[in-house]
């Protein structure tokens, strides 16, 4: 039997989505297919190879579950304007009238207002009562970050992380001395200064801390790094009319004046940070590396009550969700349990970092064997140099990651939005740090 359903029309998707019944989850009859299996359906934005791998896996060690995997599109399908959102209210319908799939994919949807009107199971107790799940082996400081209300709503499949790539040689040449696990910006502008200084005294020019890195994006980088400090989102209080927010902004623009960082491309060698994604393993060799030739990767600055902080900024993939009126939640939270276990956890599919810290280790010490015995190559084609110190260096940043932040996308945008007016000279720092504190504060309160 087919299992993968393409929804291709909303009126489909609702279909699936209500498939479950009304009733309190867990207290009425388990659907159940012709075969006697119980049906354990999954709702995803997007299909992949990942998750065909995944249901063939899981159906074989709980071969009484049939699981249903409902995409609305397949790998690669473009979205059209204005679908993903008839895909969220579509969703939001299910959840309003009490009905929907028993498991859910959570990416773009209105957690917190899911949660709020009861929609989502809090799987806080399944996880602590699960014997088959190490908790010393999971990454708990990223489930914790994503707990509600002290409640586990959601549980992802893995994570990215966002650091700083330095250009180790002309970094050791300064002998600058900085620590990045408690550095905030002002130090960051300090140590630029001072090694770019070091370096143009040894007859290098145009060197820059950043390069195509107008000053607006250096302040989306600095609020992404320093969200925590001027929204609480559970209090729904912000304060960017703060005189640190205010400083915040005045330091990206103060950089771009001194020539710190610079809108324009950078001669080769001529940059001397780059804030780099790395989004697996690999990518601590691929990306860097062919940045520089002896790259240091680093934790991005912090402001505020945040600076001081240790762990790498997290991006979580995939998150998923229990409907708490599903009839399957046992059978859910097998599936749930599964994805955090070292046979899917280990599938090539899968994308990103592990959510086990045993899995992440294993991968990285299989890339360091491949680049100590000279099996593995960089994309262009050059042999990796990677020291024995360095994977080190990429094990404590990952086992370390801690800094997830619930960014609200919409607080992100009226941010950027507003503070266009100050970095085109229309409006002074304070007077924007008052329109964006305004808007702000009138959305989470809505």
């Amino acid at each position: 039997m087919k299992k993968w359903l393409l929804l291709i029309s909303m009126g489909a998707l609702i279909a699936s989505l209500t498939a479950c019944g009304p009733g309190e989850g867990g207290n009425v009859n388990k659907p159940a297919t012709k075969e006697g299996k119980t049906l354990l359906t999954l709702s995803l934005t997007e299909s992949s190879p990942f998750y065909e791998t995944l249901e063939k896996k899981f159906e074989e060690k709980y071969p009484d579950i049939d699981l249903q995997i409902h995409a609305y599109k397949s790998m690669g399908e473009q979205w059209g304007p204005g679908e993903f959102e008839k895909y969220r209210t579509a969703t939001n319908t299910a959840m309003l009238s009490g009905k929907g799939m028993d498991i859910i994919e959570v990416g773009g949807l209105p957690v917190k207002e899911y949660v709020s009107k009861g929609f989502l199971l809090n799987m806080n107790e399944m996880l602590e009562q699960d014997q088959t799940l190490h908790k010393d082996d999971l990454q708990m400081n990223i489930v914790d970050g994503l707990k509600l209300n002290d409640g586990v709503y959601t549980i992802p499949l893995g994570y990215s992380l966002r650091v700083l790539v330095g250009n180790g040689d002309m970094l050791g040449n300064a002998n600058v001395a900085f620590d990045d696990k408690t550095w905030d910006w002002k130090e960051f502008e300090k140590v630029s200064k001072e090694v770019i200084q070091k370096a143009k005294e040894s007859g290098t020019d145009e060197i820059y801390a950043l390069a195509a890195y107008p000053p607006e994006y250096l302040f989306q980088e600095m609020l992404y790094e320093n969200y925590a400090a001027f929204v609480d989102t559970t209090a729904k209080k912000a304060t960017f009319d703060s005189p640190e927010f205010v400083d915040l902004l005045q330091q990206a623009m103060k950089m771009n004046d001194d020539k710190i960082i610079t809108s324009d491309e950078a001669k080769p060698g001529n940059q001397l940070f780059s804030s780099t994604p790395i989004l697996s393993p690999l990518q601590f060799i691929e990306g860097p590396y062919m940045l520089f030739d002896h790259p240091k990767i680093m934790l991005l600055p912090r402001a505020g009550e945040t600076a001081g902080q240790k762990g790498a900024r997290v991006f979580t993939s995939s998150g998923f969700a229990i409907h708490a009126k599903s009839p399957a939640q046992e059978e859910a939270w097998k599936f749930i349990s599964f994805l955090l276990s070292e046979e899917a956890q280990l599938l090539q599919e899968r994308e990103g970092f592990s959510m086990l810290k045993s899995v992440n280790e294993k991968l990285i010490n299989d890339l360091q064997e491949k680049v100590g015995s000279g099996d593995y190559t960089l994309p262009n084609g050059q042999p990796a140099k990677v020291s024995d110190e360095q994977f080190n260096v990429f094990k404590q940043i990952v086992q370390s990651a801690d800094q997830y932040v619930d960014l609200d996308s919409k607080v992100i945008s009226i941010a950027g939005e507003e503070s266009m007016a100050y970095f085109s000279g229309q409006k002074t720092a304070e007077e924007v740090a008052k329109l964006i504190q305004n808007r702000v504060t009138t959305y989470l309160n809505e």
